[in-house]
């Protein structure tokens, strides 16, 4: 049997919080500069809410795509945008830059070999305004178009279609980890040899409809100060920050990206997702389904636990969750569980949710790129739970060779990503 095939990630797009390109990004996760702010539409009587992830240079409050604003540069077809979700838009950015950094063409994304995996919740934002439309105005005055524009298949739907994809493509729907399972099953498709070269997306909105029903569940927090308001592992952590964005990955058969000669980030070494089989909204308090991801991506990258350097928790700024994953740490790396250094870079951008696991996974490489490992942001006064971690406050100016990037979603659903420098043998 021929040695399977190393995956490497060959171009990044991102529209966060924290910025809308690579090198603005960068520098937020080195200076540990957050993305927060207090909008004036969620100060409000109605809404507990006060701070948000904002994204920044996008105009989409109206519910007529066609008013809506986005950096120059882009430029989208009538009949494209009308199909599109708010976070459509972010996504479209990302992917250009994307494309651009790992050096495709139109006719690199229609090979048969190039697929395409989406992650998206779908936008809560036009799902309710189209069914207030047809409540109003009747069943034939829906938009056309706001069925493929709204429900949780929405990138696929009109991401495929509008580059010409005709290698595999897919949407996933696991809350918090849908990206990450985007990734991995990536990763699998290369490494089956179907494909030759990925593109995996993930984008949520970012707006009342999509965060404020998280207030409901007792998630978010209720500070009103951005500095402090996502602060993971500190113990006096009330919740977390939502936020949106966009967030794309080149990911492709190492020979053909040496061959073309294109910029390798970094390895996709391994993967592994399990679930708790607990709760449909919180974690195990033990993490069981995350001790068993990461022991399966360990596994699966040929990783030992003395090699992995960094951590990029999933850790959210919630009571349990973060609890729950200090502890799923310490049950799979033992006498270790010192050694790596952790952090949450939700601490500056705020929670994803389904974007969460690409773009944090896309900020592990951005760090062993740029020479650095993000520390613990917001982060005074550690949980108890977290006694013996390695949770450097300021960032550490070294970066990963190896970083475990975890992901915890509805359901007990967990992902963990294996990432290794360029650099770096397949043995270590």
């Amino acid at each position: 049997m021929s040695a399977r095939p190393k995956v490497v990630v060959t171009g990044i797009g991102l529209v966060t919080s924290i910025g809308n390109d690579l090198a603005t990004v960068t520098e937020a996760l080195r200076e540990l500069r957050h993305g927060f702010e207090c909008p004036p539409e969620y100060d409000t009587p109605d809404s507990p809410v006060r701070v948000v992830g904002t994204v920044k240079g996008f105009g989409v409050d109206s519910t007529d795509p066609e008013d809506w604003t986005y950096p120059e540069g882009m430029r989208l077809k009538r009949e494209i945008i009308r199909g599109l979700p708010p976070h459509g838009l972010y996504v479209w950015h990302a992917l250009l830059q994307a494309i651009r950094d790992a050096g495709l063409d139109a006719a690199d994304l229609s090979e048969p070999e190039t697929g395409m995996f989406t992650a998206s919740g779908g936008s809560p934002f036009l799902m309710h305004r189209n069914f207030q439309r047809m409540d109003r105005l009747g069943v034939m005055r829906c938009h056309p178009l706001g069925i493929v524009a709204s429900i949780a298949g929405t990138l696929s739907f009109n991401l495929v279609a509008a580059f010409k994809i005709k290698g595999a493509s897919c949407g996933f729907s696991s809350a918090c980890a849908s990206s990450g399972h985007a990734l991995g099953y990536a990763v699998e498709e290369i490494r089956s040899g179907r494909q030759r070269r990925m593109l995996v997306v993930a984008g949520e909105d970012c707006n009342r409809d999509s965060i404020l029903p998280f207030a409901g569940m007792r998630a978010l927090t209720l500070s009103r100060d951005p500095d402090t308001a996502s602060r993971p592992f500190d113990r006096r952590r009330d919740g977390f920050v939502g936020t949106g964005g966009g967030a794309v990955m080149v990911v492709e058969r190492e020979d053909l990206a040496r061959e073309r000669g294109a910029r390798v980030y970094g390895e996709i070494a391994g993967w592994g997702q399990a679930s708790d089989g607990h709760n449909v909204a919180i974690s195990h308090p033990d993490g069981e389904g995350l001790v068993r991801a990461m022991r399966h991506a360990l596994a699966d990258a040929g990783v030992g636990l003395e090699a992995v350097d960094y951590i990029n928790a999933h850790a959210t700024s919630t009571l349990i969750g973060d609890t729950s994953e200090l502890r799923a740490i310490k049950t799979v790396f033992g006498p270790l569980a010192g050694r790596p250094s952790i952090s949450s870079t939700k601490a500056l951008t705020g929670h994803g949710l389904s974007l969460a696991s690409l773009m944090e996974a896309a900020f592990c490489l951005l760090a062993m790129q740029g020479g650095f490992t993000p520390g613990c942001a917001h982060l005074e006064e550690p949980d108890p739970e977290a006694a013996g971690f390695n949770l450097p406050r300021t960032t550490l100016n070294r970066p990963p060779r190896v970083a475990l990037s975890n992901s915890s979603g509805f359901g007990g659903a967990n992902t963990s990503l294996v990432l290794r420098s360029a650099d770096l043998p397949a043995h270590v």
